[in-house]
């Protein structure tokens, strides 16, 4: 059958033409205003609280917009950019070692693996500089050395210290910022918050985003929602892996209800598999814990070089240790990007070299560091970090030296939007990890923070002002029937699900997808593998529809129904990435083909067949999926076989 097929390619019209360090300051200047008495008659709705959701919703806000934000948590603060540990990265070049806008630019394409556009990432960096001026003013607590002065770190693909943090909860003391700020327009009455909400559906009007369905998840009611523009900052789609570092509640449904209903998805398979995570420790686990992969600074990767060898680690004597990371990649050592990291402790464990109980794992060693800057300087840097270790596995790792393992932590993936963050449906805009358009193939650590609030203080109070300033949009409410259709929709899908009262949980399937998609579409990947796994996972579908249980029903509190609309959205999303992985006959970044490699291992793009943006387009269950190309030019940073070496 076939799998897909090719539509008209697909173009980002909203980039200005020009050098690069100049766009973004022309678009600024060419983009529509809104003048101040007009934004208090216009609604946005902010589909997230994170750091892009936050960040977005109180920033417009204090423009004047009148903003309702939605999130399905208890709180905004509970959003999972507060889990994010390691830091952001900003080109402030405050340590005078050779970083800059450009460089940081330069990192970033490079770490991307040449497959982000050129105009977005420059923004980013430009952009990078302004944020922890902005963060630095509402209190955020930065580490500083002693003279007072902000401090930095090293991240994985980057050979300058560009890294800010707060201990190992810099994700955390960031929200809390974005958090205070939004709290703030709340207090006004300029945000209305609600919690407890999830967005079930996206309302198109005429073609145009106008509104959202959302289910109150304590009481059940549902209810529709309009506004003149609707922001997606919902965060990526990890979970469809079932183990990963993400939050239980991370979801794709807002974005995938976006996608049914004409957003182009964009590089679906493009996953980040992080290398520095608590290895799995059995059948019972529900998630992953990171361990922020700022532990690399200090941290010394290794494992026996002897296959098999099960002796307590500091019974190994340093000349029968591999230091594999320092030992193939010596310039950037153990700050190798993540893709690198990751695929180098696979590899090391497929040779029988892995360990721990499981033998997926490597060892992430302090004892130099602690001999070199004493235990005191180790803990003021990463203690809870440590504590937190200790905490899950029982091992104090300023004595044993902790074991890591790869896990799936962020997607690169997400809806495809323009410079100006819209979507494929005009009036939706979607921010942060729920869109693709900063990192290419391969996030650089430390990024993730930095595009989160880029776009959400910075660049989409910009570009929104240009669409709403080209209305006025007519007056539309919950009785169009746009509206109605799209309320009737959520109430017959959640119908479906209750009524199917088979013999297996919902878990069961999750779990099962999350085995199919790891083992296929995770680190490494191949044609025969991606091939089994798009007719397990259609298979696995059709028995979900036929065999799942959602006890209870729709009328109140139901989080086994929250799961059941969240799963089978993640079957459809599973099928896309695995079709999207299979048609990418190259490996690049996170994205491993095993027929596509060098004679050293190491990813083997193919730049003359491949260096487009892969934009999905919807079609009915069954159909083949509908590819639209956006062809990627590299006019500053031109694409070279990536080393690290």
């Amino acid at each position: 059958m076939e799998l897909f097929t090719e539509g008209e390619p697909i173009a980002d019209t909203k980039a200005p033409d020009g050098p690069v360090e100049k766009r973004w300051e022309t678009r600024r200047f060419e983009a529509k205003l809104v003048n101040p008495a007009n934004r208090r008659k216009l609604t946005v709705i902010v589909v997230g609280t994170g750091l892009a959701g936050g960040s977005a919703a109180a920033t417009l806000a204090e423009q004047g917009y009148r903003v309702r934000s939605y999130c399905y948590q208890d709180s905004p603060r509970r959003a999972h950019s507060i889990a994010a540990q390691g830091g952001i990265n900003a080109a402030k070049n405050y340590r005078n070692d050779g970083d800059s806008v450009h460089r940081l630019f330069y990192d970033t394409v490079k770490g991307g693996d040449f497959r982000s556009r050129e105009s977005n990432v420059h923004r980013l960096a430009e952009v990078s500089v302004n944020i922890i001026d902005q963060c630095v003013a509402q209190g955020v607590p930065f580490a500083r050395e002693y003279g007072g002065l902000l401090d930095t770190r090293s991240f994985g693909g980057a050979q300058v210290q560009r890294t800010f943090y707060a201990r190992g909860q810099t994700g955390q003391q960031l929200l809390l910022g974005a958090y205070q700020a939004l709290e703030r327009q709340i207090g006004l009455g300029n945000v209305e918050m609600h919690t407890r909400h999830e967005m079930l559906e996206l309302v198109v009007v005429d073609g145009r985003a106008r509104g959202i369905v959302v289910r109150d998840m304590v009481t059940g009611e549902i209810s529709t929602e309009m506004a003149d523009a609707v922001v997606l900052a919902s965060g990526g789609y990890g979970n469809v892996f079932y183990l990963s570092t993400n939050a239980k509640g991370c979801n794709v449904t807002a974005s995938w209800r976006a996608h049914r209903k004409g957003a182009y998805f964009a590089n679906p398979c493009y996953t980040q598999i992080h290398p520095t995570c608590i290895p799995v420790s059995g059948d019972h686990q529900s998630k992953l814990t990171l361990m922020s992969e700022s532990l690399r600074n200090d941290g010394r990767v290794w494992v026996p070089k002897a296959k098999g060898d099960d002796r307590d680690p500091r019974q190994i004597p340093e000349d029968e240790r591999d230091y594999y990371l320092e030992r193939i990649y010596p310039s950037f050592g153990n700050l190798v990007p993540r893709d690198i990291a990751s695929r180098a402790a696979k590899n090391v464990c497929d040779e029988g070299r892995g360990v721990g109980p499981t033998k997926l794992g490597v060892y992430l060693d302090f004892a130099d560091a602690i001999e070199r800057l004493g235990r005191k300087a180790i803990e003021a840097k990463y203690g809870n970090l440590f504590e937190m270790y200790e905490r899950i596995t029982g091992e104090d790792p300023y004595r044993v030296p902790m074991r890591i393992y790869p896990a799936v932590h962020y997607t690169m993936g997400g809806l495809w939007v323009d410079y100006d963050l819209q979507s494929t449906i005009p009036g939706l805009f979607v921010i942060g990890e729920a869109n693709f358009s900063d990192h290419g193939a391969n996030r650089l650590g430390a990024s993730a923070l930095m595009q989160g609030l880029a776009d959400g203080y910075f660049v989409l109070p910009t570009t929104i002002a240009h669409y709403l300033a080209s209305g006025p949009l007519d007056k539309v409410d919950a009785s169009h029937p746009a509206a109605v259709q799209a309320r009737r929709d959520v109430e017959d899908r959640i119908a479906r699900l209750l009524a199917v009262n088979g013999d297996r949980t919902v878990d069961s399937f999750h779990r099962e997808l999350g085995q199919i998609m790891w083992e296929h579409c995770g680190m490494e990947r191949s044609e025969a593998g991606l091939r089994k796994a798009i007719d397990e996972i259609r298979a696995l579908r059709e028995q979900f529809w036929q065999r799942v249980r959602v006890p209870g029903d729709g009328e109140g509190l139901n989080q086994s129904l929250e799961k059941a609309g969240r799963v089978a959205d993640f079957f459809e999303l599973a099928e896309l990435m695995c079709i999207d992985a299979l048609h990418r006959e190259e490996s690049c970044g996170g994205h491993f083909r095993a027929e596509h490699q060098t004679p050293d291992g190491e990813a083997q793009r193919d730049d003359d067949r491949f260096a487009y943006v892969a934009a999905w387009e919807f079609t009915a269950t069954g159909e083949p999926a509908v590819l639209h190309k956006e062809d990627l030019k590299f006019e500053y940073v031109h694409p070279t076989q990536r080393s690290y070496k």
